[in-house]
């Protein structure tokens, strides 16, 4: 009966995250967030020429978008969803984003 309970739970935050409204980008649901001064989101970004202008802005590593909820895998997240301003560097990584609570 706890892992109904725990499930329907997971369900409706899923649900919740997945119809947040974006003001900044589009909706990504991201393996780790971090500030782009960080060395592992520098070094991404020095290695595709990205130069942000803002070091504290938050990046989003290894990302994918969330999609209507229902269809295909990209209709939860199990890691970190954000709004990402700059979303056109592939799954490689997103730029500006601005985490999404439930």
């Amino acid at each position: 009966m706890f892992a109904k309970a725990f499930s329907a739970a997971t369900l409706f935050s899923i649900l919740a995250v997945a119809t947040a409204q974006c003001t900044t980008g589009a909706l990504q649901c991201c393996d780790t967030v971090e500030s782009a001064s960080s060395p592992t989101a520098a070094g991404i970004l020095k290695s595709i020429g990205v130069v942000v202008q803002d070091v504290n802005a938050l990046v989003g590593l290894t990302c994918s978008p969330i999609t209507a909820v229902g269809v295909g895998s990209g209709s939860s997240c199990t890691a970190n969803p954000v709004c990402c301003t700059d979303n056109s560097w592939g799954s490689l990584i997103s730029i500006g984003c601005v985490p999404v609570t439930a």
